[in-house]
């Protein structure tokens, strides 16, 4: 019903979360392949909290990425340090990690569609975040690896959004910086207003 709804405009459905199975015995989960019935178009993957709460290794990660390409799903595939990694300065190193292992096997060609969110843990939810510049360093970072791995064409074309406590006031700075092409947004998207302006951030940038 939804996705009826939104017919004909620039809004498209999202899941949350995906099984990489498409049949199965997984009580509460939900596929690839049902959410592509349902008319979604994207799904978030490796999100934090999953990593943090339900114990999701660069297995799980790198299987449900490969169940959303298969069914046509664009993955949105969160990345990010916690407080104590960037506190021992690992940052890039756990990006890199997390790049190599959870995008394993993937053709470069279905690369260039989808969507990279660096989500720097310790901020999410916290009131924290890192600056507009911080945060271009490490989309910029992301950006190179992508070309390394699979190719200068992927790393042009790779989105490379920032998530981590977006507000309202923080939108336009960091939508300013030109490493960053869009906005995970987190418990401000709860807040009609708060969200309606950072839509509206958006919208002048022309993302």
């Amino acid at each position: 019903v939804l996705a009826e709804v939104i017919q004909g405009n620039p809004i498209k459905l999202a899941a949350q979360n995906i099984h990489w199975e498409d049949h199965g015995p997984y009580t509460g989960e939900i596929s690839a392949l049902q959410v592509r019935d349902a008319g979604g178009r994207y799904v978030l993957i490796g999100h934090s909290e999953r990593r943090q709460y339900f114990g999701e290794g660069y297995d799980q990660v790198n299987q449900k990425i490969h169940a959303a390409s298969r069914h046509q799903l664009c993955p949105v595939v969160c990345l990010g340090e916690t407080l104590a990694e960037r506190e021992a300065q690992r940052t890039l190193d756990i990006i890199e990690e997390q790049m190599s292992k959870g995008l394993a096997g993937i053709r470069p060609d279905r690369l260039e569609n989808f969507l990279i969110a660096y989500e720097p843990v310790w901020a999410i939810g916290t009131g924290k975040t890192v600056t507009p510049q911080e945060a271009s360093e490490v989309h910029r970072y992301i950006r190179q690896k992508v070309s390394d791995l699979f190719g200068p064409s992927a790393g042009a074309k790779v989105r490379v959004l920032y998530g981590g406590s977006v507000t309202a006031n923080n939108a336009s700075p960091f939508l300013n910086e030109p490493e960053v092409d869009g906005l995970l947004v987190g418990g401000a998207s709860l807040e009609f207003e708060e969200f309606s302006e950072i839509v509206k951030c958006a919208a002048r940038r022309r993302l």
